[in-house]
């Protein structure tokens, strides 16, 4: 049993907002593409493919993260008490979780076409690449976005078997996203990252963090919405529209740069934001 918590705690599974995030763009690409060629079964099957997948590699990718992070984890007051930062387990164990987790989540990614293996493959490179992007640049959240709504371009070559611009449209949007709402949770870190070292943009735009995260999702709102007006506008587009916007909008409401939990609470809104974004590209099916 003590075992099984301190795997739970490695993978954060005990905290969906992390994998549903991963999830949530793999939904947007499928939806996208299935508007397009329409085949029901194969949708469903898919969707729960990448539920999986999202599991898997957001579990690997945090073992992995904490792994690299050890002794950064150690001296701030969020994450010293994460099993590798506190002894609990071994580096060695903790990379043979990692090791076992890619293996299966390779063979989830070896149930789609071949244009699909190549780019999961290439999210791996990303994913792993991720954690060392903090030492070297004041953007990491950006790499993060980079990695994390990659599935926005697989889900849609599942189906579809090409790359097109409207998924590209979508990814685009999506980094904003992911840009801002990083931004935010990174916020509750701001004090112990700046004492050791670590770069993000919540330390770099910390002056005007209300004003970079607003334009990082503004930019996400423009890009989504030239989407849709680029494949129809129906009578659900003012509505599903409405719905993600002010999700957004209840973010930069409720976060406070001096308040952890509030900058919690924005971040893990985005969960909902992630639905409702999914409800206004799966309302052009039934336009």
């Amino acid at each position: 049993m003590e075992k099984f918590q301190i795997f739970i705690q490695l993978t954060r599974l005990n905290k969906p907002i992390g994998f549903m995030l991963l999830f949530w763009p793999c939904v947007w690409g499928l939806t996208l593409a299935y508007y397009f060629v329409n085949n029901t079964n194969l949708y469903l099957q898919y969707l729960l493919l990448f539920f999986l997948g999202a599991i898997l590699m957001r579990s690997a990718g945090c073992i992995f993260n904490d792994i690299v992070d050890r002794d950064f984890d150690k001296k701030v007051k969020r994450t010293k008490q994460r099993p590798i930062a506190s002894g609990k387990i071994s580096i060695l164990n903790a990379f043979i979780y990692v090791i076992l987790l890619c293996l299966v989540a390779l063979f989830v990614l070896l149930q789609f076409n071949f244009l699909t293996i190549i780019l999961g493959l290439i999210s791996m490179i990303l994913a792993f690449a991720y954690p060392f992007m903090k030492r070297v640049t004041y953007w990491p959240q950006l790499f993060l976005g980079l990695t994390f709504n990659w599935g926005i371009i697989m889900g849609w070559s599942s189906i579809t078997d090409n790359i097109s611009i409207e998924p590209i449209l979508l990814y685009l949007a999506a980094i904003f996203w992911t840009l801002g709402y990083d931004t935010v949770y990174g916020l509750q870190d701001i004090q112990d990252d700046e004492i050791i070292g670590i770069k993000s943009t919540s330390i770099k735009f910390k002056k005007n963090v209300k004003f970079f995260v607003g334009t990082c999702y503004i930019l996400c709102v423009l890009l989504v919405l030239f989407l849709g007006i680029m494949i129809e506008i129906n009578k659900y587009f003012f509505i599903f529209s409405l719905f993600f916007i002010s999700s957004l909008i209840y973010q930069m409401i409720i976060f406070k740069i001096e308040d952890a939990q509030a900058c919690l609470k924005a971040f893990k809104t985005n969960n909902i934001t992630g639905i409702f974004i999914f409800l206004f590209i799966y309302s052009f099916i039934y336009s």
